[in-house]
């Protein structure tokens, strides 16, 4: 991870959405984890990449442009979301992205629930960032499921070109891969031209095993991406994680020719915790997952210590975290 991924990085490439599959049981049952060796390798992955001064800082720019700047509280206001969306139209000073050379970067979409959905959508006009609405009963999924395909179609109404979807756990933790899948494929009918993420909650699946497995029938069902965590969990993503569903992904598409994106989410909050996620995307996956069709943050604190970060390696000195305010 030496090279500067601004200036190296191929001209991105239109993929085909992924459309599912029939389910494929077999395959299902296939799956296997082995966990201490994934563990092993997941421990490793801190240690095995280091880039400094203009490189980390062009990395650094990256990984802004492949946030879904996120705010998911109960207190949520109009005013706090339209804050939220002027930092993603300019999610560092502009000097700075001058100085930089990248001047009108912004970060990958924009994450809210279904009551700030057509708030955000006017506080983003005239850009190209997408509104990504939590929904289907975020973050438990369980209210009855009827509700959850209409509020799919709610949100997508208000404008939301991106649906982040909670399975049923249940389905996975008793090995009901028939009713996963059924409501992953409902679920993604209803988003229609939505892209649709799918959170499979890997803090609340119990095994490693199930998290690959989960993993491989969403992507059958036809989800477009797959997604660590609500962010509500007591545990949410990990490197352990990440690297079981992006061995899924690879797996899925060497079998259909089709490219799923990875979304991690929840307790990402420092850059180089972000520089460690795309060495592990460049190194598995390779560089069609640096962009963002294919390869997302669900963050909402990150954004703050990477701009710490590139005024450091512009000016030498650190600045303190209130400079570097959401709004």
């Amino acid at each position: 991870m030496t090279d500067n991924p601004m200036r190296t990085q191929l001209p991105q490439v239109a993929h085909a959405r992924n459309p599912g599959m029939a389910l494929d049981l077999d395959w299902v049952a296939a799956v296997q984890a082995n966990t201490s060796a994934i563990e092993r390798r997941a421990a490793s992955l801190p240690g095995r990449r280091s880039v400094k001064k203009e490189f980390q800082a062009a990395w650094l720019l990256k990984a802004i442009s492949l946030i879904d700047l996120t705010t998911l509280s109960g207190d949520d206001t109009v005013g706090r979301v339209q804050r939220l969306c002027a930092k993603a139209r300019q999610p560092v000073r502009a000097e700075m992205l001058e100085a930089l050379g990248m001047p009108g970067l912004t970060t990958g979409a924009v994450c809210v629930y279904h009551e700030m959905v057509e708030t955000a959508v006017r506080a983003l006009e005239g850009t190209n960032i997408p509104v990504a609405a939590v929904s289907t009963g975020f973050p438990a999924g369980l209210s009855p499921f009827h509700l959850r395909i209409a509020e799919i179609g709610e949100s997508v109404k208000a404008g939301a070109r991106e649906i982040d979807i909670v399975i049923s756990r249940r389905h996975a933790l008793t090995g009901n891969w028939q009713a996963l899948y059924g409501e992953m494929a409902e679920m993604r009918a209803a988003c229609g031209e939505a892209h649709v993420k799918a959170i499979l909650a890997t803090g609340e699946l119990g095994s490693l095993r199930n998290v690959a497995r989960a993993s491989l029938v969403c992507m059958m069902a036809g989800a477009d991406f797959i997604k660590t965590s609500t962010g509500k969990e007591s545990v949410n993503a990990t490197l352990p994680v990440s690297l079981v569903m992006i061995r899924a992904i690879r797996e899925y598409e060497a079998r259909t020719g089709f490219k799923v994106g990875y979304k991690p989410a929840g307790g990402i909050a420092k850059a180089k915790d972000a520089l460690v996620y795309l060495s592990l995307m460049k190194d598995e996956l390779g560089h069609p997952w640096l962009q963002p069709d294919l390869f997302r943050f669900g963050a909402s604190s990150l954004l703050g210590d990477i701009e710490r970060q590139l005024e450091h390696h512009l000016t030498g000195r650190y600045s303190a975290g209130y400079r570097h305010a959401m709004g």
